[in-house]
């Protein structure tokens, strides 16, 4: 058992180190998960902009997993929404592009507040909806799936805890990016094999070409005024 999950470490990339990241980017990125933050708090559970994007990836959950059933197709929408920004999460994990992992692990989180939304509006059903097909036939997903688990009357309480958990990953993914500061490379990636190699080649350029210069320089006949 052990080997196995040594090789799947060994497989996700987690031995390696991240690849490095200036302290400026990192400032930079820090600033606007927390303006997203603060935007996100004011909205209190409304439409952010971000959303226009969740519901479109939604919808195409919808048409994608609808070829497999009408249970699935339901369940569709909510399951792309939340495997794309996690799939990518995953793959730029393996890459090890840390400023791209926190930003789909951030919005991994943050489609659990739009989730919790419509989770939210079950019972009273006031959200419009949106549809690729007949708006006549349009069903509010999760007052179907809720009704079909028995659990309807506990859509606010079971929305409650889906936000909260997507507020708590979106905090945890600020703060591993806030720690990253400490650990985040100079403004010049010193710790850049590529970069080091450029480098030296061209200070030992630009040093040949000076002493070509100046052995020059001192073979040329001097000339008296």
């Amino acid at each position: 058992m052990r080997e196995y999950l040594d090789a799947l470490v060994d497989l996700s990339g987690a031995r390696e180190n991240w690849k490095p990241l200036p302290r400026w980017a990192v400032a930079a990125w820090l600033v606007f998960y927390c303006w997203f933050l603060f935007y996100a708090f004011t909205q209190h559970g409304g439409f952010l902009f971000i959303d226009t994007a969740n519901m479109v990836v939604h919808e195409g959950g919808h048409a994608l997993f609808g070829w497999f059933g009408q249970t699935l197709g339901l369940w569709g929408g909510t399951l792309l929404q939340w495997l794309v920004p996690l799939l990518l999460a995953c793959y730029f994990f393996h890459q090890r592009q840390f400023a791209s992992f926190i930003f789909c692990a951030f919005f991994f989180f943050e489609n659990w507040i739009y989730t919790a939304t419509y989770m939210a509006d079950a019972r009273a059903m006031e959200l419009p909806l949106v549809t690729l097909g007949d708006p006549d036939f349009a069903k509010h997903d999760w007052n179907t799936i809720f009704g079909n688990l028995g659990v309807l009357d506990y859509d606010t309480t079971i929305a409650g805890i889906v936000r909260f958990g997507g507020w708590l990953g979106m905090l945890a993914y600020t703060a591993c990016l806030a720690s990253r500061l400490r650990h985040s490379a100079p403004d010049v990636e010193v710790n850049d094999p590529e970069f080091n190699a450029r480098f030296l080649k061209a200070l030992s350029t630009d040093i040949t070409k000076k002493s070509v210069n100046v052995e020059k320089s001192q073979s040329a006949p001097k000339v008296s005024s």
